[in-house]
Order: structure tokens, then C-alpha cells, then sequence
């Protein structure tokens, strides 16, 4: 069995591990934070990450059956009038997802 020294030697060694990994990216990002690009892409990313969740939500649409078409094109224009309406990312998503969801379960 192993000492006191030992296992206190070992928590240590944890927590400096654990605490370098966590500082790690806080450390790295600083020198980032006023740079143009990064800049460029907190504007626009979350329009990006939007598109390319609708498209991959929407891919298996054309096999879908009529009534499932409908309330996804639904959704989705209850989701870009909200966007285009309140310009709030998540709010959008979520009330698109509420209509999609309350449409295939009262009418599916």
C-alpha cells in the first residue's frame, strides 16, 4: 500500500495537470481577442451554423410524405421570419423547432 507522501504526490500532480488543461485555452486565446478575424467570425458564424443546420435538417424532405413536407416548410419559414424579424439565433431555433414538433404532433 502505498504512502501518504505518495498519494499526496500523485493529487497534486492531478490537480496541476487539470488546472494547466483548463487555463490552456484562456492562455492560448488572448493574444486572439481583438483580431479581425476572430471578429469576422463572431458575426458571422451563427448564421453559418443556422444554414447548415437547416440543410441538413431538410435533406430527407423530397422523401418525406406530403403533410411532413408541409409543416417542415413551415418550420422553416416560422424560423427565417423570426430570425429576419427578431435577429435572435436562439429564440428562432427553438420557436422553429416548437412549430415543427406541435405541427407533426397534432397532424402527423
Amino acid at each position: 500500500m502505498p504512502d501518504n507522501g505518495h498519494i499526496a504526490l500523485l493529487v497534486a500532480v492531478g490537480a496541476a495537470i487539470t488546472w494547466a488543461l483548463r487555463a490552456l485555452p484562456f492562455a492560448a486565446l488572448t493574444p486572439l481577442r481583438h483580431s479581425p478575424v476572430v471578429r469576422y467570425l463572431s458575426v458571422h458564424m451563427p448564421v453559418g451554423v443556422m444554414v447548415i443546420l437547416a440543410l441538413y435538417t431538410l435533406r430527407d424532405v423530397p422523401d418525406a410524405a406530403g403533410r411532413q413536407q408541409l409543416w417542415s416548410l413551415l418550420a422553416v419559414g416560422a424560423t427565417v421570419g423570426l430570425h429576419l424579424w427578431r435577429v435572435r439565433p436562439l429564440l428562432s431555433i427553438l420557436a422553429g423547432t416548437a412549430v415543427y414538433v406541435v405541427l407533426m404532433s397534432v397532424w402527423p
